[in-house]
């Protein structure tokens, strides 16, 4: 169930999640907000649309969400627990983290569901994990030398950029 997580207050301005530090409140908001839309326009979709191809170079909805859960439990694991995935880990959540010929093969047959609840399971597990974080550590740099900060926000563009995908599929979904 998604809560309402950030409200704007009389001024017009933005308040972050509570039970976040303010800069991962406002990041953990945008995360919520780009997945309740994108989980919108796909949640009612059947098997042939979940699955629905409109070329050759095209994926379908089920393998972008695949890859939206797979981007995400990555830097998931790799920011807030400083590690890289277990080999279980990789099998259940690394099957998208790149879109190619073999994995749109993998991702055929399986229910809108099966992605969301996938989906669901790490978000929640990326948001107790934010909530052991603050700020100065949202603001400091992994041993690669990148921002944390700037990782999550990718993780957040990410979503928006394939959230434009999966409207354009729908769009051109057969009736």
């Amino acid at each position: 169930m998604l809560l309402p997580i950030m409200l704007l207050n009389a001024q017009g301005e933005l308040k972050p999640v509570e039970g976040y530090s303010t800069q991962i409140g406002l990041m953990v908001y945008m995360l919520e907000d780009l997945k309740k839309r994108i989980t919108q326009q796909v949640k009612d979709l059947n098997q042939s649309q979940t699955d629905f191809v409109y070329d050759a170079d095209a994926n379908s909805i089920g393998s972008l969400i695949m890859h939206l859960v797979s981007t995400e439990s990555y830097y998931q694991t790799a920011t807030i627990e400083g590690r890289e995935w277990t080999e279980e880990e990789l099998l259940r959540f690394g099957v998208a983290g790149e879109l190619n010929e073999e994995v749109k093969n993998k991702l055929k047959g399986k229910p809108i569901t099966y992605y969301l609840d996938l989906w669901n399971e790490v978000r929640e597990k990326t948001r107790q994990g934010l909530k052991t974080k603050d700020d100065a550590w949202f603001a400091s740099n992994m041993e690669e030398g990148l921002n944390y900060h700037y990782i999550w926000y990718h993780v957040m563009e990410h979503s928006a950029n394939h959230m434009g995908q999966i409207a354009t599929i729908i769009n051109r979904l057969p009736e």
